[in-house]
């Protein structure tokens, strides 16, 4: 009896609702014998994992997450998510947000945040606040994560006025958030220079310079689009002020940018040759002297539409966005072997935009959301390999909307306190380590099917695995771009290569359902309720963790392997954990 089947038949008990009331796909309470589950007609699916052969490292890209709203950071649940994500993982998680310098209040709306950070006095000398920006920053040491400082938007005592632009200072969402004066440039770009100084060498006087040595300093967000509002050449110069001031303050800052949108765009990808070309034979508008750049970012994202009313996502974008941009960086021998920072890898290119304004983001609550994730963190893996190019991060731009309805339709990793499915992933991602070793899988989308057309005929059922030392994990998905009610996928996994004189291995198989590691399955047979008693708000926030399929299994090591036979669901993910 699985955790998901009890915690729904205390809501039924509760509730007076009977099974037949629920919707499709949703659990069977405790003491109800189901009947036999048709056998499946999907061709069977054999996936073959060899630990003894490396594929390359595992690096951790998955640790890394993002947010609009800086403002967020502080409040009830910010605090709380920021903690879970720290343990998640055992390794340093990064967190990137937007408005880190912007003029305000303090005050988080979507798609909006402020510091105060720099104002000026009459005469227009530069006076600095740091109460809401230290505040940001605590909750971060407080957690234990460690910041990606992302350099902007422009004070609006700094920002220039342009004859082509005449919009206020905040521009409030729906409208176009991102015309406001808060995306001008600087109306004196020393003055900019010198605001980037003293913000690091507050950070460093505050934090200690081995932890701010630590961090990522990019200058910027999607300059090549509307967040920037004059020429591209305009933006080196910001980039080159900037990176000046803060390395100023913290000489070997690791310092870097420039985070445009999807290379797969011709515009997107022409900015960002001109910006590493600048950087590769120009020279510092600020000091005159080489240009510092330490990482490369950019951001990758794909595009759900609804197409005969259901949604169907667009992986092949967000793939072909890393492999322009990997293919990019590989022309510049001298920045080949940087770290490349996706500083926003997502589905989609609006968090704040909920299924209400737009039903295709309908895929952000359940199963869909994880499985997409799951497939796309191998096929960036395997774009860093046929580039050869060194990717360190897939920044998720998620994070949480407080004081929002329940599982209104963000991009969020919890919704009011409570995990939401696809957190459930970057938590399996995290129990993998060591190398990468070699997967086959009889139902695999070639990564180039994924790069043409996606995901839009068989399922793509395959595999990505780890080997450290005395354990191995396996990660398995069966996704597909249209989402849909279709028949689980019969899979074998037969994991080779296990070391000799390993007799017997511990197998934990985690599942994430639609009756797994689902808080949305639940509420749903709660009758979706916007004031959950304190009762079904407990079983929610359980109901969100990582759970096993079946208890731990004692495994038989036969001829150096083991074999694990399970049914896998349309956009369901497995993570296989071995030890011995």
């Amino acid at each position: 009896m699985t955790q998901a089947s009890v915690w729904l038949t205390r809501t039924l008990v509760a509730s007076g609702m009977t099974l037949q009331a629920l919707a499709t796909g949703a659990v069977l309470a405790q003491g109800v014998v189901p009947q036999p589950a048709p056998a499946s007609t999907q061709p069977p699916v054999a996936i073959q994992v060899d630990l003894a052969k490396t594929v390359g490292p595992y690096k951790p890209i998955y640790s890394w997450f993002g947010y609009d709203e800086g403002n967020y950071t502080t409040m009830r649940h910010g605090t709380e998510l920021l903690k879970e994500l720290h343990d998640l993982s055992p390794v340093p998680v990064y967190i990137r947000v937007h408005h880190l310098l912007t003029s305000g209040d303090g005050k988080a709306e979507l798609k909006f945040s402020s510091t105060n950070v720099y104002t000026e006095d009459v005469n227009g000398t530069p006076v600095y606040d740091f109460k809401i920006l230290d505040g940001i920053f605590d909750a971060y040491k407080a957690a234990g994560v460690r910041p990606m400082v992302e350099l902007g938007f422009m004070p609006k005592d700094l920002a220039a006025d342009l004859p082509d632009r005449h919009e206020p200072y905040q521009v409030h969402y729906p409208k176009n958030a991102i015309s406001g004066k808060s995306n001008n440039p600087p109306k004196d770009y020393a003055k900019w220079g010198e605001l980037a100084r003293v913000v690091t060498a507050h950070l460093v006087e505050r934090y200690g310079k081995d932890q701010v040595l630590q961090w990522y300093f990019e200058v910027w967000n999607e300059p090549d689009i509307d967040y920037w509002h004059t020429t591209p050449e305009a933006y080196w110069k910001l980039y080159d002020y900037a990176v000046a001031g803060v390395r100023a303050a913290l000489p070997g800052a690791k310092v870097g940018g420039p985070a445009t949108t999807s290379p797969g765009n011709e515009k997107a990808r022409t900015f960002l040759h001109n910006f590493l070309e600048h950087v590769n034979s120009g020279k510092s508008a600020a000091n005159g002297k080489s240009i510092p750049m330490d990482f490369i970012s950019f951001h990758a994202k794909g595009f759900p539409t609804i197409a005969d009313g259901k949604v169907t996502m667009g992986i092949k974008r967000e793939l072909t966005d890393a492999d322009k941009g990997f293919e990019l960086i590989a022309t510049f021998p001298k920045f080949k072997s940087l770290p490349i920072i996706i500083s926003e890898a997502d589905p989609e290119g609006c968090a704040a935009c909920s299924s209400k304004v737009n039903p295709a983001n309908n895929y952000r609550n359940g199963t869909l959301y994880p499985a997409y994730t799951a497939a796309a963190f191998k096929g960036l893996f395997e774009l860093q390999d046929r580039h050869a190019v060194n990717l360190i991060s897939m920044l998720s731009w998620s994070f949480e909307f407080e004081d929002k309805d329940y599982f209104e339709g963000f991009r969020s990793l919890a919704t009011n306190g409570v995990d939401k499915p696809v957190l459930n992933v970057f938590r399996m991602f995290a129990l993998m380590s060591g190398n990468r070793v070699s997967t086959t899988s009889t139902g695999k989308v070639p990564l180039d099917t994924l790069l043409s057309t996606g995901v839009r005929q068989a399922s793509d059922v395959d595999a990505f695995a780890t080997k450290a030392e005395r354990e191995a994990a396996v990660l398995v998905w069966n996704y597909h771009d249209v989402d849909g009610p279709a028949e689980a996928v019969p899979t074998t996994i037969t994991i080779g290569g296990i070391p000799s004189g390993v007799h017997r291995v511990l197998l934990e198989h985690y599942r994430l359902d639609d009756t797994h590691s689902n808080s949305y399955t639940i509420w749903k047979a709660m009758g979706s309720p916007q004031k959950p008693t304190t009762q079904q708000y407990a079983d929610l926030q359980s109901a969100g963790h990582l759970q096993l399929l079946t208890s731990p299994d004692w495994l038989d090591v036969v001829n150096g392997q083991v074999k694990v036979t399970t049914d896998m669901p349309r956009q369901g993910t497995s993570l296989l954990h071995l030890k011995w």
